[in-house]
């Protein structure tokens, strides 16, 4: 979950007059609470190795507070290179799995370099298995969700630089 996903849900919040709202998706864990008047800009917290604090331009008053398991310099080193990469979204909710079998080697792995129509991983749905495959040439670059963990409708599964 990036800041301007972040900032959109902080504004729906806002909208639809929520004062409160706690969500945990994998390794990201968000409270949004606000309520009365506050005297500062709304601030959003990611936690890694040592707390940063990062102001957020909205009108609402809201505090949000974002636990990662990856550092602040590298989360923005990565959030300008994700900018150039083609994003294979989920296209359905359930469970990702990376392989077709638990003893199997994976379909793919960062570094490879994979065809339009490659399989990429399944996501187990209803006790269906449904491969999801790549939807433009290139090379992985970076695996958004792990093995055996919950996905949601359009969330982030690989990243490809195109070829």
């Amino acid at each position: 979950m990036n800041l301007k996903e972040i900032k959109e849900l902080i504004e729906l919040l806002v909208e639809k007059d929520v004062a409160e709202f706690e969500m945990e998706r994998g390794d990201v864990k968000l409270h949004v609470k606000w309520g009365g008047v506050l005297a500062t800009a709304p601030v959003v917290h990611v936690a890694a190795a040592a707390p940063v604090a990062i102001p957020v331009a909205l009108a609402a008053n809201a505090a949000v507070e974002t636990a990662k398991s990856a550092s602040v310099a590298a989360a923005a080193a990565e959030a300008a290179d994700e900018a150039n990469l083609h994003i294979v979204k989920s296209p359905i909710v359930g469970t990702f799995y990376g392989a077709a079998s638990p003893g199997s080697p994976p379909f793919v792995k960062v570094g490879d370099t994979v065809k339009e129509g490659q399989v990429l991983c399944i996501i187990e749905a209803m006790k269906l298995m449904n491969e999801i495959e790549a939807d433009a040439a290139g090379e992985i670059v970076k695996q958004f969700a792990s093995n055996g963990n919950p996905v949601e409708y359009g969330m982030p599964l690989f990243g490809l630089r195109k070829s």
